[in-house]
């Protein structure tokens, strides 16, 4: 399947930096595009290159937006065939998993937080629903990796301030040990709803649950289904009581995705529902203009949004996609949205903004506002991984509701990917919930096989169905 990517790279030479051809009715015409966008993302990676460490991205980068980067590669490859950045994705996941298996690089941990390991994690899930190429035997498997980070999690939920929830950062002597944010639990949420709906275990869903309450009664989302960015401990009182009301993409997307995921493992709960139904509706009054083009909102507009910030849109585009596969009452107006970005983000592909800041085709690299590109704007001179990304999930993602896209697979449905419910390595300098030892955590999870065994059973000619 490298030819899809071959044939895109000439397509786009003959025509001399002509702007991406997208047709949303012509799969063929979304595969091209995607794989057009997809070049100019790789050519940004380093990582393969000699002397250089596979997984990361050259500076300014930071670690998890490599990770954030092989997740989108992964739902490239499922979406299009496309195993062009295959070897590569999978030895910079496996190099970045480490031998423990336990994505806590030795370069990185100075600056090691918890949403970092969660994109990391995130990647190797995906890896897993999709049955993306296993490991070889002696290598840590996808979903094991899942369920060692999961474990981790759990081993540093935190009862002793603000009543639980993760800390941003892991390490004591980082800066934002003191803040809780809702990326990191958000990883962690997300993470816990899709290994309860791969496994069928229950006690990953009771830490989905858990970790929304906690979310909701710290005031991190809102009664109308907003949700805020992170709250400060309060080191005399150990409360949370001061939130960050700012919201971002991501946060919206990867607690949209997780209660999506939650809905459809517990069958359709009108509990899980109304959550959809409400971030849904919070998103898009949020991050959406009046012509359905997305906009990060709290930067996007005066032109100050940092690295990471202009990687952010292309996670909830991604998250909008999972959406209407576990949620299918959704896919009518997540479509639509999911359509309008698509074509303005490919109208904002006619960057040529020269080496070294673009080494994809001339004429091709993808701006970071969509909505000037909507109204003729174009191509708004910024260029990047994030850029590239964003652009990248919002082509490809269409084919997720316009095509016959498989829903993500479950160790019921012909995931192949080996698990170990128990495992975890040693971490230095984690947070360790007293309430939770790193042993009872695995224990508990892996106890559960055995009961989900027996339901799965039980329940196999009822499941509930995924459009």
């Amino acid at each position: 399947m490298r030819l899809l990517g071959l044939a895109a790279a000439l397509g786009v030479l003959v025509r001399s930096g002509a702007a991406i051809d997208l047709v949303l009715e012509d799969e063929e015409s979304v595969k091209s595009a995607a794989a057009t966008i997809a070049f100019g993302l790789v050519k940004y990676y380093t990582g393969n290159n000699t002397g250089d460490t596979p997984g990361n991205l050259p500076d300014p980068y930071f670690w998890w937006e490599a990770g954030a980067m092989f997740g989108t590669l992964i739902d490239y490859w499922a979406l299009t065939g496309d195993d062009s950045y295959n070897n590569i994705t999978t030895q910079a996941i496996l190099h970045q998993a480490t031998e423990n298996g336990d994505f806590m690089p030795a370069n990185q941990t100075r600056t090691l937080g918890n949403d970092d390991q969660g994109f990391w994690g995130m990647a190797a899930l995906s890896a897993a629903e999709n049955n993306y190429p296993n490991p070889p035997s002696d290598q840590p498997q996808w979903l094991a990796l899942a369920q060692s980070l999961f474990n981790q999690y759990a081993s540093r939920w935190d009862e002793t301030t603000c009543g639980g929830g993760l800390r941003w950062q892991i390490f004591t002597f980082n800066n934002g040990y003191n803040y809780k944010n809702s990326i990191s639990n958000g990883c962690f949420f997300n993470i816990a709803a899709r290994l309860a709906r791969y496994t069928g275990n229950e006690t990953y869903a009771e830490w989905a649950s858990k970790i929304w309450t906690w979310q909701e009664t710290v005031g991190l989302i809102s009664a109308d289904y907003h949700v805020h960015d992170g709250t400060n401990i309060n080191l005399t009182d150990n409360t949370c009581t001061a939130v960050d009301k700012n919201e971002w993409t991501y946060n919206s997307g990867i607690f949209l995705h997780g209660a999506a995921v939650m809905y459809n493992h517990t069958n359709g709960s009108s509990t899980w529902r109304e959550r959809v139904d409400g971030l849904l509706a919070a998103a898009q009054a949020t991050f959406f203009t009046n012509n359905s083009v997305m906009v990060e909102q709290l930067c996007e507009p005066a032109g100050v949004c940092d690295n990471d910030q202009r990687s952010f849109k292309g996670y909830l585009t991604r998250w909008l996609a999972g959406t209407t596969q576990m949620a299918p009452h959704t896919a009518g107006p997540i479509r639509a949205l999911l359509a309008a970005d698509a074509t303005a983000a490919a109208k904002a592909c006619v960057g040529n903004p020269g080496a070294p800041a673009f080494k994809g085709h001339a004429g091709t690299a993808c701006g970071f506002r969509w909505d000037d590109a909507a109204v003729g704007g174009g191509f708004d001179g910024s260029a990047g991984v994030g850029e590239q990304m964003n652009a990248l999930s919002a082509v490809m993602y269409t084919l997720v509701t316009s095509s016959k896209a498989a829903a993500p697979l479950t160790a019921d449905t012909g995931g192949t990917s080996k698990g170990n419910p128990a495992g975890k390595a040693h971490q230095p300098g984690g947070v360790e919930s007293e309430s939770e030892s790193e042993i009872s955590v695995g224990e508990r999870v892996a106890a559960g096989f055995v009961t989900s065994a027996i339901a799965l059973g039980v329940v196999a000619g009822c499941a509930f169905v995924i459009s």
